[in-house]
């Protein structure tokens, strides 16, 4: 009853009976549907696949992992979300990871926010639940994801490595500056610039002198809410302060390029992404 009584409260953070997302969505995101017809489906014959509980500081997430079915340890991916969550095309993308050998993993980095699967607008997302997500707690989450990755015996954590899109796309930045056991990032299409604030300190640019991997950026030249300038910003960033990573901007193409379920995506730019991710994490000790 103490418990329920403080949820009352303004200001009083979520307690570890009162996480708000306790179960990953089925489907896809309300916000998205209808799919396109070109939407993938990969099937889990030879991986174990679903849902797992990652117990975190105060109680426990919901993540979606993939794997191959026999042997291991394998190397572990951390797969960050889209502003939609943990739903359909992420877990995709980690049966995609899994058929090539990896141990990926999707924890549900909102679950004390709120579940935007069944918002149907944006706006409404970004303001009751995304922008309300402290990065301090994401990547204690994300920690908390490669602890059970190394528990489960499955998962080989000194090849960890980690890929995000969108809004995930941003957290693999800061990521790759704040675990310094990660091995190489990839972010897809991740915001680059932005203006701080409490619950978001520092954004990619402020963090390049802190990188500990190299880190692919996969980019669109067509992306109306993450100009080229900024992308040319960050490129000169790296070299600035001697780290190794590399981005690619893919000319006349939009946002979201990967998310084959939505009108954005652009198969072939998608395809060679998904090749450069591949032969980055093998070229730098994630395989």
């Amino acid at each position: 009853m103490k418990d329920e009584l403080l949820s009352l409260l303004p200001g009083v953070e979520p307690t570890r009976r009162q996480f708000v997302v306790t179960t990953l969505a089925a489907g896809f995101a309300l916000a998205v549907q209808p799919v396109s017809a070109e939407t993938i489906t990969t099937d889990t014959k030879g991986l174990t696949a679903g849902e797992v509980k990652i117990a975190v500081k105060d109680g426990e997430i919901p993540a979606y992992r993939a794997m191959p079915a026999t042997g291991g340890p394998f190397p572990v991916i951390l797969v960050v979300q889209e502003i939609f969550g943990v739903h359909e095309h992420i877990k995709d993308l980690c049966r995609r990871l899994a058929k090539s050998g990896y141990l990926a993993v999707a924890p549900e980095l909102y679950s004390r926010q709120g579940d935007v699967s069944k918002l149907k607008d944006i706006q409404e997302i970004l303001s009751k639940v995304v922008n309300k997500v402290p990065d301090e707690q994401v990547l204690s989450d994300l920690d908390a994801a490669v602890a059970w990755a190394k528990k489960s015996g499955k998962g080989e954590t000194s090849k960890l490595g980690i890929t995000g899109f969108c809004w995930g796309g941003r957290i693999v930045w800061l990521y790759s500056a704040h675990n310094k056991d990660v091995k190489a990032g990839v972010a897809w299409y991740g915001r680059l610039v932005g203006q701080p604030d409490k619950l978001h300190p520092k954004h990619p640019i402020d963090l390049v002198a802190s990188l500990h991997a190299p880190v692919l950026g996969l980019y669109g030249g067509a992306d109306m809410g993450i100009p080229v300038s900024t992308v040319e910003k960050m490129t000169k960033a790296l070299k600035e302060n001697n780290k190794v990573g590399e981005i690619i901007v893919y000319p006349d193409t939009p946002h979201g390029f990967n998310a084959d379920y939505r009108p954005s995506y652009r198969k072939d730019k998608a395809e060679d992404g998904w090749k450069r991710m591949l032969a980055w994490f093998k070229k730098y000790g994630v395989a």
